[in-house]
Order: structure tokens, then sequence, then C-alpha cells
């Protein structure tokens, strides 16, 4: 018999023997991190509240209780019971039976009231259908890829059953080493912004943290190729941890998976789902623009398959030696500071990813309260010596400020944002001025990704700012859903007609533009003196928004692609539109975000690895981190190693 094997004997026995003689247990399973106990009694598992708590508490494992198949009453039974159990006001909108496992899938507008107090309504269903329920929010705007994600995960139930059983196996193994170090290697995003990768490597376990591309720099991937990473074959790698969806930190994901990886991803729900647009839509860019994708949409929809969605504060087992946890770092929706506890107490390190330190309209700032920290692995995107933001008020009057001189030219205001986090907070400052009257109501239209990932973001609105949240969760006061908000679905014609039409605002992807459709924004609004180009987030080196921010107001049609009547062909295109940069919209924290980050940081690092920015930020921040709070700090270069221990 597997050590595995015994394991879950002995943890059968010793469930069995905490639990009253009339509840049996017919069968324990790893599935990924969880330990899943099968019962004939579910009704009396449910009417013994604390009895779950209690035994996670003592094996201090997470667990989930399931009915035996053998006892579940038939679905339209069970059917008519619950929607008798759920308040009507919840706005139930699917029920899903799934009886191979015992759980009903449970659809809802209002998920907080199907759960009730405590996790009491969930309860009564139980005790009178003997199903586990588990409940899923209605998006309040439509979301094709949440529809997706939910119907191919749906899909692929037996696949996706066999691969947790096997990732639970693999966490817990016996370990075999008594070797005790701990290493950390850098693959990418050190003193570049980019292509974000690190391998953490303990005598049992390698984790890779993160695959990113790198903006504006055709084929510069990770060191993926080396004998840290998949260099030394892809099963040795044990677990994918993503901190969060942008490309810089994701888009190579999939690409594990065409090289053999077939192992979890540990992220949180919405980075999952955020993953899956923006891959795909990755892959479509590649193929418009004549370039060879790194890989299919198959193997995203591998990566989708074998994720494990983690919520934020849950301890979880991800490898004999290394338990992970989420916590917000308030970048973008899902974004999240990994905190990796290594052995029996043996080191902490955290994984910042990336991260904003003070609140915003979108998200509470990043969390840095842990149990214990040894070393921090920190962005730098603004860790330069003079890379203070505005005040976050100050750059809402000063956007106002522009979108009213630019309305009273009778021009367009055209601001290249990205999809995810960036255009959902100027959404916000937009609502908010015209509803209070700062700015003129005006369409706004929204290209590109930027209203699917609002719809996103409206599925997930517990991993958003408290009062905005509350607002998400009554309809008639989501400011997403605002009347000026316009899609822009129709492509090339309908951009034309916004072309020709009243003044307006127009977001649209990509944030850097390096691709999509503020190219034949470019092309359509570009020549006019009368409007305005605002960026709003970061321009990465060698991006064509960083050679347009600098001051380039000639641009090869050759870079821009076909655009309306101005584009194509050889030439160039005449940008006589202003230009404005307004600070202070980034998901990143500045460089005094990044130093409080530190300082206030409980408890404080031995260590800190400054990265993700480039070399004058990383090698500023190592500076000034070591100078004021005595820490020691580095500032690695890609393909560096370092030991612990």
């Amino acid at each position: 018999m597997s050590t595995v094997e015994q394991q879950l004997d002995d943890l059968k026995a010793e469930i069995t023997s905490e639990l009253p003689n009339d509840i049996s247990v017919s069968s324990v399973k790893y599935e990924g991190p969880e330990l899943v106990v099968y019962t004939r009694d579910p009704k009396k598992f449910a009417q013994q509240g604390d009895l779950v708590r209690k035994l996670a508490s003592k094996l201090r494992k997470r667990i989930t209780i399931r009915p035996d198949p053998s006892v579940l009453s038939r679905p339209n039974e069970a059917r008519e019971e619950i929607m008798g159990v759920i308040p009507d006001e919840a706005g139930v909108t699917d029920l899903d039976f799934h009886a191979d496992t015992g759980e009903v899938v449970i659809e809802a507008e209002k998920p907080g009231m199907v759960i009730g107090r405590h996790g009491s309504t969930l309860r009564e269903i139980t005790k009178n259908v003997g199903w586990t329920p588990e409940v899923v929010r209605t998006p309040p705007i439509e979301s094709s890829t949440v529809s997706n994600v939910r119907s191919f995960l749906k899909q692929e139930r037996d696949e996706r059953r066999d691969i947790l059983e096997k990732v639970g196996r693999q966490i817990h193994r016996e370990e075999m080493s008594d070797d005790e170090y701990v290493r950390i290697t850098t693959l990418g995003c050190c003193r570049e912004v980019g292509r974000a990768s690190f391998i953490i490597s303990t005598p049992e376990t390698r984790i890779l943290v993160d695959c990113g591309d790198k903006p504006g720099a055709e084929g510069e991937v990770p060191y993926l190729h080396a004998p840290e990473a998949l260099g030394a074959g892809p099963q040795t790698i044990d677990a994918v941890v993503l901190t969060h969806a942008h490309l810089d930190h994701s888009a190579l994901i999939p690409l594990l998976f065409k090289y053999g990886y077939d192992g979890p991803i540990y992220c949180t729900e919405p980075t999952r789902d955020l993953m899956g647009l923006l891959t795909l839509d990755y892959l479509d860019v590649a193929a418009k623009e004549g370039r060879t994708p790194p890989y299919e949409s198959e193997q995203v929809r591998e990566a989708i398959k074998h994720t494990i969605p983690l919520e934020y504060g849950d301890v979880t087992d991800i490898a004999p030696d290394v338990k992970l946890t989420f916590h917000n770092a308030g970048h973008i929706l899902g974004s999240a500071v990994s905190h990796f506890h290594i052995g029996d107490g043996l080191y902490n390190v955290a994984f910042s990813g990336d991260i904003h330190y003070d609140d915003t309209r979108l998200f509470n700032g990043a969390v840095n309260d842990f149990p214990r920290v040894e070393t921090l692995v920190l962005e730098s995107t603004y860790g330069g010596r003079n890379d203070y933001q505005t005040d976050q008020a100050d750059s809402e009057e000063h956007l106002k400020k522009v979108i009213n001189e630019t309305y009273e030219k009778g021009g367009k205001v055209v601001i290249p944002a990205f999809a995810v986090g960036r255009s959902q907070e100027i959404m916000l400052v937009i609502e908010e001025a015209m509803r209070s009257g700062d700015i003129p109501e005006m369409p706004v239209h929204l290209d590109g990704m930027i209203w699917e990932a609002t719809a996103i973001h409206t599925t997930y609105p517990e991993y958003l700012r408290d009062d905005l949240r509350d607002r998400i969760f009554h309809d008639d006061e989501n400011p997403f859903l605002a009347e000026e908000f316009n899609h822009i679905d129709a492509g090339e014609e309908e951009r034309q007609d916004v072309a020709d039409g009243e003044p307006c605002i127009i977001l649209s992807t990509s944030g850097m533009v390096t691709g999509g459709p503020i190219m034949s924004w470019l092309g359509h609004i570009g020549p006019d003196p009368d409007s305005t180009l605002v960026f709003v987030g970061y321009q990465a080196q060698g991006t064509l928004g960083r050679r347009i921010q600098n001051g380039w107001d000639e641009i090869p049609t050759s870079e821009v692609g076909a655009m309306g009547n101005n584009g194509g062909g050889r030439g160039t295109l005449s940008l006589n539109m202003d230009v404005e940069t307004v600070d202070g919209f980034s998901g990143h924290a500045d460089r005094a975000g990044l130093e409080n980050f530190v300082k206030t940081m409980n408890p404080r690092p031995e260590k800190v690895l400054c990265v993700h920015g480039d070399e004058r930020s990383t090698q500023d921040l190592s500076s000034a981190l070591y100078h004021d709070y005595n820490i020691r700090t580095f500032a690695p270069k890609n393909l560096e190693t370092f030991r612990f221990l």
C-alpha cells in the first residue's frame, strides 16, 4: 500500500473516531489541497454546524463533506426543496446537479442570500436534500468569458477530478529529503519590466511563480530552458503560482502545457477568468499581426482546466513542504501578494507581484501583514528616486480639466488603457464626474476587451473595494451600468461613425499602444488638433506609447497598420492631437508607496530582492531600503540564484 493510501486510511479511521456513532464515513480522498469526506449521512453532518470546523482544526486540513451518491434525493425533488429554502430575493438563475460528487451548483444574483448567516442556508439545504451546495454569482453584466469558463469546467468535471486527485497525492506524498534549503532563481523581470518569472526550489519541491511576456519586445521570454526551470524537464515543476493576470505575468502560462507541464496552477478565481480572456486575445493579436503564436487555444483550455482557485487568506498546502496564502495586492482584480511558508517553520518568502499600497476607487490597498517573512521579492516599477505619482484627487482633477478643455474645442478624448484595472478605474472617475456635473454628459465608448473585463469585475465584487462592492450589489447603483457607457462591438464602421460624430471619450486597448483597436483610433483621430490623447498608465521602454509620450508626432504607418483612411501602406501618420500624461492612475505603487509597504510591513523582512523595474528603478529602491531600514537588499539580474539558510 502506498504511503498516501495508508495516510487516507489513517485519516478515515481518525475522522470516524471523532464523529458521533450515527454518522458514517464511506470514503476519504484528496482532491488538490482539500480532503474530501464522503458520507451516507450528509443531513446529520449539516445538523451539527461546528463538526466540520472542529475536524479541520484537529487534522489541520481543508475539509469538504460530500454525500455518498447512493443517498441522494432525485434532482427534481431536490430542486423544489432547495427553492423552498432560498429566499426569492436571492435571484436564483440556475441549479446544476452533479450526482458523481453530490454537489448542486446554485447560480444566483445575490449569493450571500443563498449562503445565509455563517452558512446557515447552505446547511439548511443539505439538511433537507442531502446535496452539497456550491454557490456562484450570476454576473450583473453578461460575460462570455465567465460563461465559457464555467461551461468548460462543467464539461471537463470528470477529467478535472482526476487531475485534482493526482495533485492531491503529490501534495500529500511523503517527504524524501533531510536537507534544508530554499533557493530563488530569477528567470525574468530583473532590471527590466516584463517577462516576470521565478523558481522557488527546496529539496522536495520546485514552484514556478508567474510566466509572462515582455511588452514591446517580441521574442523576449523568460529563461524557461535554464537548468533551474523547464530545462530540467517540465515534470520537475510541482506547481505554478500566478500572482495576477496581466500578460507580463501570465502570457506564457499556456506555453508550459505545450512543453509538457501537467500540474496545477494556483491563482484567485478572477485571475483564472482574466487569464483566459487575456491569453486568448494574445493569440488573436499575434495572428492579426502575422506573427506565429507561441501556443494554441487548446493550451489555454488546459491551463484553465488545471487551475485551482484560492481565496485571499486561505492557508493552503501546495506541496509536502510548502503552504501558500494569497493576500490582496490592490493592483488589479484578483491580484495577490503570494506568501510561501516553507517547511515546518523553516523559512517564509513573500512575492509582492504588482502592488498598489494605498486604496483606490477600485481596490483596498495591498496587504503587508504576515505571520512571518524572511525574504520579500518586491516589484520596483516606480522605484526610481523621483518616481512619485500625483495624488489621486489631483490626478482626477487633471483628467477632468483635460476632458473639459477638449470638449470645449469640439474634440474627442482618446485614452489608451489596459483592459483590466485602469479602464475600470477611469470609468468610475468619469461616471462620478458626469453624475456630479464636473464634466458634461457625453458618450463614453469602450473598445477592445474593456467591456468584457468590466463584466468580469462585476462578477467578483467581493474582490473590489468595500463601498464599490456594496454599490454593485444594488443594480440601480452599479456605476458600470451607467447609460453613458457604450460597448464598441461593430468594429471599423462603428469607429468611423464615432470619429465623424460629436465630442466623446474613447477608452481603448492596448494600454501601451502595442496593438489592438487603439491603433485604429490613432488613424481616425490622431490628425485632429482639437482632440487629445491621454496616457493614464505606465508606458514601458520600447513601446509605441513610450515613444509618443516622449514626443513622437510622425508615426510610421507600418507601426500602426490599417487604420481607417489614414493607415496602411508606407509613409507616416501625423499625430496632430494633443498628448497629455495624467499620473496617479497607475495600478503600481509609486516610490513612496513601495517604501511604505516595506516600512509598515509586519514583520519587516530580513532581505528584499528588488525586481520588475528598469535598472535605475531597482537599484535606487534597493539602495534606499538598505539605507533607511538596514535591510539586506539586492537588485538581481536575470538567471541569478539566491540560496537561503
